[in-house]
């Protein structure tokens, strides 16, 4: 099973919390995630857990930050997520509701099956909302 089909929605928005929240000096507190999730303390560390044994963050002095590979994996989620949506955009649904439904197969879906649905799509280069899809491997590679 692939690194982001084992995280819940909850610990892709933690991830994107650490992401915000850290800089070149500081990673962001349990405080910070914590009140960016809506959650008490506890709850948010029980989101945490999984994601450093996973490797996708490093805590220290009660700061998070990203590893590497939280970066990737959240860069992959955000390729999972707006691929999706482009294909239920060409479905007719409008902008708001292909978030919806992208975010009910988003974390199901393998590199592979992304990688067939973008090439299907003729690779979008923007989700419905204008955001910029990250490019599948091989195009990364061909760069």
């Amino acid at each position: 099973m692939e690194t982001l089909q084992q995280l819940t929605h909850r610990q892709v928005e933690a991830l994107r919390v650490i992401e915000s929240g850290q800089d070149d000096t500081r990673g962001a507190s349990l405080k910070e995630i914590a009140s960016r999730l809506r959650v008490r303390p506890p709850s948010a560390l029980a989101h945490l857990g999984p994601l450093e044994e996973l490797g996708l963050i490093a805590r220290h002095r009660g700061k998070s930050r990203l590893t590497r590979r939280g970066f990737v994996v959240l860069e992959e989620y955000r390729r999972h997520h707006r691929v999706a949506e482009s294909l239920f955009s060409r479905a007719g649904l409008s902008a708001d509701a292909t978030c919806r439904a992208a975010r009910e197969v988003d974390l199901a879906l393998s590199h592979r099956t992304v990688e067939t649905l973008c090439a299907a799509e003729g690779h979008p280069s923007v989700c419905p909302h204008g955001a910029k899809i990250p490019p599948c491997s091989t195009e990364t590679r061909g760069r």
